[in-house]
């Protein structure tokens, strides 16, 4: 008789046990892993440079007429804006300017030129195409250009720069446009990133007061490297870029060929 009870004990017990499992397995909660959501980006980028040169060229020409000497440094801050849109297109605005004591400015405070500018550039794949349209102030007198550039993110980072002026404002040449073919190869050192940029320029009749045609080639050398003890994103660069220019075609350089250098700090945000 006890031997029939401890078997039923057990078969109760077993039954018991089973459907305990069934009804658990029938509601059991499946967690999920947890997925991060990809953190957003800003929509809004930028760059704050502030610069020291050895020259002052625009588009071949050396404005303060340098010639080969270091001897008088120029100082060049410059900010950009980029909104990015959606859709790869991006709104751009930005201004650079001319700081030093070589003339009496139109301006004041030793600021000789200020330059503004805006625009447009779509991105697709790894090309950029970029429109923006400038104006250079002198103070009582404003040089106006419109810039088309197309860049492609790719091995020596070629473009292709289309500058126009559409009002020479107090500038030495006239209205018209000089194509710029260009590139640069990087690389990097420990913590020190290097470029070689080059390009060549091939301008209209009269654009720096001089024939049409080849209007100069520059190469270079630059280097940046992080500056973790200040605070943001912060680096230090230096650059030296050689010049030669054709004097039929830029005819107001004391020389043909020279060097320039430029160094300074540059915050990306």
């Amino acid at each position: 008789m006890l031997r029939k009870l401890s078997i039923a004990a057990s078969a109760f017990a077993l039954a018991s046990a089973l459907t305990s499992v069934t009804a658990h397995a029938g509601t059991k909660e499946v967690v999920a892993p947890a997925v991060e959501a990809p953190a957003e980006e800003d929509p809004v980028s930028g760059t704050l440079s502030l610069m020291v040169d050895t020259h002052f060229i625009s588009y071949g020409a050396d404005t303060w007429a340098a010639g080969t000497s270091w001897d008088d440094p120029l100082f060049h801050p410059s900010l950009e804006l980029t909104l990015k849109l959606g859709g790869g297109f991006s709104l751009i605005a930005g201004t650079w300017w001319d700081v030093n004591d070589n003339a009496e400015t139109n301006i004041g405070d030793n600021i000789q030129e200020i330059d503004v500018w805006g625009g447009l550039s779509y991105a697709t794949g790894p090309v950029t195409f970029t429109l923006l349209y400038q104006a250079w102030n002198y103070g009582s007198e404003v040089e106006e250009i419109v810039d088309f550039k197309v860049a492609v993110d790719t091995f020596l980072s070629p473009y292709i720069l289309i500058h126009g002026r559409v009002d020479s404002g107090a500038a030495a040449g006239d209205t018209g446009v000089v194509g710029v073919l260009g590139g640069s190869y990087g690389f990097e050192a420990g913590p020190v990133s290097f470029s070689i940029p080059a390009s060549v320029a091939f301008m209209t009749d009269d654009f720096q007061g001089g024939d049409a045609g080849f209007g100069y080639v520059t190469v270079g050398l630059s280097a940046s490297v992080p500056v973790p003890f200040l605070p943001g994103d912060w680096s230090y660069s230096a650059a030296v870029n050689y010049y030669h220019t054709d004097d039929s075609v830029i005819p107001n350089n004391p020389d043909d060929d020279f060097v320039t250098g430029t160094t300074g700090l540059t915050l990306s945000f």
